[in-house]
């Protein structure tokens, strides 16, 4: 059963009206003991802020068991979503999830506390091909990688036989109605821009606005909306027969028997990737639970089980492929084609214009 997210906020409030209570009751109030208390409650709780289906939930158990604390698990759609919250004040978290244009971004802000490695006993199981990749923060002093991967379609051959492996099928007419794309500015964008031949990195103007047109006068038209939140769920009933998203909000919405007939691929004209790593925000209640927590996961089983779990190759844990017993519903050979999203600096004004004020108008 899915646990429900209890906010800091929530836990505090509980705590102030246990403190009321006690001073109406008559007794004598002790300041240093509520303190200790209130410290016990934040080192036995870690709260973690990621993405939608991304960390199991037997994953989080098992932590939780061994260490004999509570996970408390909020999640995001998006970077922007992600990044937004938290400068608007969304604290109390000890871990978050960031893709690594966004890592960047929030190294530069300074809202990450620095990682300890000497707390951290599976470093080495990470892949140095990864870590080459990581050029925001190639000695992992504020982030240690969690997934390398990259979005692709999702399609269902039941309804759609005939179909090429492109991007190009969001311009299928015939599809009107059918199909979705990730609500997501850089996907989206870096797809358009990779169809044209051009970096998912761009910084020509020209090349941007060519892509923001390509998404309004032919992707666009066919799509039902944009949407980073349910697409697997509107896939699994029906509704959806084409979408753009990742590989686990497909697999974890549909049936058993829906997996013989849904194809997951990345397109030839390669697309966005991301190393999503794993960061601890600054003023973190809990950094020693945090840093247990980043080590648990790079345990060679522990990600196994969790790139099983979501049908992903073990892109950054090398023993963990040794363990895995399932196989991925796309192989680490597809992101071959793949290019990781940058800190575009001022550039993702560019950006920002061309989705913001034009390809998400009336959505």
């Amino acid at each position: 059963m899915k646990k429900i997210p209890v906010s800091a906020a929530a836990l505090s409030a509980v705590l102030l009206a246990l403190a009321a209570l006690t001073a109406l009751s008559g007794c004598t109030k002790q300041p240093a003991a509520d303190s200790t208390a209130a410290a016990a409650v934040e080192s036995d709780r870690l709260n973690i802020y990621c993405w939608t289906y991304y960390v199991p939930l037997s994953v989080r158990e098992k932590f939780e068991e061994e260490y004999g604390v509570t996970i408390i698990f909020d999640e995001y759609d998006s970077n922007e979503t992600m990044y937004a919250h938290i400068q608007a004040g969304g604290s109390g978290y000890d871990i978050v999830f960031p893709s690594g244009d966004y890592v960047s971004i929030m190294i530069k802000q300074d809202m990450f506390e620095r990682i300890d490695h000497s707390k951290l006993s599976n470093l080495g199981n990470i892949d140095p091909l990864v870590l080459e990749k990581t050029t925001y923060d190639p000695n992992m002093e504020y982030s240690v990688p969690y997934y390398f991967g990259a979005a692709g379609i999702a399609v269902n051959t039941e309804r759609i036989p005939n179909y090429d492996r492109s991007w190009s099928i969001f311009a299928r007419n015939d599809l009107r109605g059918r199909m979705t794309m990730l609500d997501d500015m850089r996907e989206v964008m870096g797809d358009a821009l990779v169809f044209l031949g051009y970096s998912v990195n761009s910084k020509n103007p020209a090349e941007i606005e060519a892509a923001k047109d390509l998404i309004n006068h032919t992707w666009k038209p066919n799509l039902v909306k944009f949407d980073a939140e349910a697409p697997g769920k509107g896939f699994a009933n029906g509704d959806f027969w084409v979408i753009q998203g990742y590989a686990e909000m497909v697999y974890e919405e549909i049936s058993e028997a829906q997996k013989a007939t849904t194809v997951f691929f990345i397109p030839p004209e390669g697309g966005p990737a991301y190393i999503d790593s794993m960061c601890i925000l600054k003023g973190a209640k809990n950094i020693d639970l945090a840093h247990k927590f980043i080590d648990f996961i790079h345990r060679p089983e522990i990600y196994a089980e969790f790139t099983d779990y979501f049908g992903f190759p073990a892109t950054v844990n090398i023993p963990a492929r040794d363990l895995k017993t399932q196989e991925p519903y796309y192989t680490a050979e597809e992101l071959l084609r793949t290019e990781l999203k940058d800190d575009l600096g001022e550039s993702l004004d560019l950006y920002n214009t061309a989705w913001f004020d034009s390809i998400r108008i009336g959505e």
